[in-house]
């Protein structure tokens, strides 16, 4: 199964090279088909000439300019409407996800044949470093709210890592986050829709360049839309939207038709 890897970046010429390589050390390490795909969301730094010249250190890497609209969500929607591989993880240019976290990942997928892997980096086995002490408030405030409004017991939606099969990318669309809040619009939707997935501990680490894009005031309204959305489709759309199981055709009756 070959896994793709959707990276937006916005001004990350400094953060790139060691994510590149460190993703493809990880997974180079135990044979794993894949391609990495980086979104430019229309970077005024050299990004585009950073991208370039590991295009030739390293062959699976390939990027997409977005002209615009631009912004985070838009970023990754671009990827996953692009991407070729059979699963797709959302990972940060930051390096502050670990690459090894995708191969369990992707170890997780393929061992249980879930349709979804999420990481936390709030159970037993997750970490995190050098996390500002008011983002960590606001995370774990947010992900309360979450967990209490949608009635679900996984305690770390907002964190964009998360992997998830072709097809159940598919049966996410159509999507309506332009910003941060498609981390919460994708596992939300996932799982009201009967997808099936397995919750797994991972890291985080802060940046070592750079300044984080997320802008807290900015996406309180935008989470809480996307919030009211994913709440109104799980209790009042009868399950219109749930996943659709594939049909044994050698056990289905099929009726006369009557002209």
């Amino acid at each position: 199964m070959k896994l793709s890897i959707v990276i937006p970046a916005y001004n990350e010429a400094e953060s790139l090279p060691e994510t590149i390589r460190s993703i493809k050390k990880a997974l180079d390490n135990i044979r794993i088909d894949h391609e990495i795909l980086v979104i430019n969301d229309n970077s005024k730094d050299e990004t585009v000439k950073v991208l370039e010249e590991l295009k030739k250190e390293v062959a699976t890497l390939w990027y997409i300019t977005n002209t615009g609209p631009n912004g985070f969500g838009y970023a990754v929607r671009k990827g996953l409407e692009n991407f070729k591989g059979d699963c797709v993880a959302v990972m940060m240019a930051d390096l502050s996800d670990s690459p090894y976290d995708l191969v369990k990942y992707y170890a997780t997928m393929l061992e249980g044949n879930y349709d979804c892997v999420f990481g936390s980096r709030f159970i037993t086995g997750g970490k995190i470093v050098d996390y500002p002490f008011l983002k960590k408030i606001v995370n774990r405030l947010a992900n309360f709210i979450i967990r209490l409004f949608m009635g679900i017991r996984y305690n770390d939606t907002t964190n964009a890592f998360k992997l998830y099969k072709k097809e159940t990318i598919e049966g996410l669309k159509p999507f309506m986050s332009p910003h941060f809040n498609l981390t919460i619009e994708l596992p939300l939707k996932a799982i009201i829709r009967g997808y099936s997935y397995a919750v797994v501990p991972n890291s985080w680490t802060n940046r070592k360049y750079g300044v984080s894009k997320l802008k807290i005031k900015e996406m309180g309204s935008r989470y809480f839309f996307i919030l009211l959305y994913c709440m109104i489709e799980k209790y009042f759309s009868r399950g219109d939207f749930k996943k659709i199981e594939a049909i044994d055709m050698d056990d289905q009756i099929l009726e006369p038709s009557v002209s």
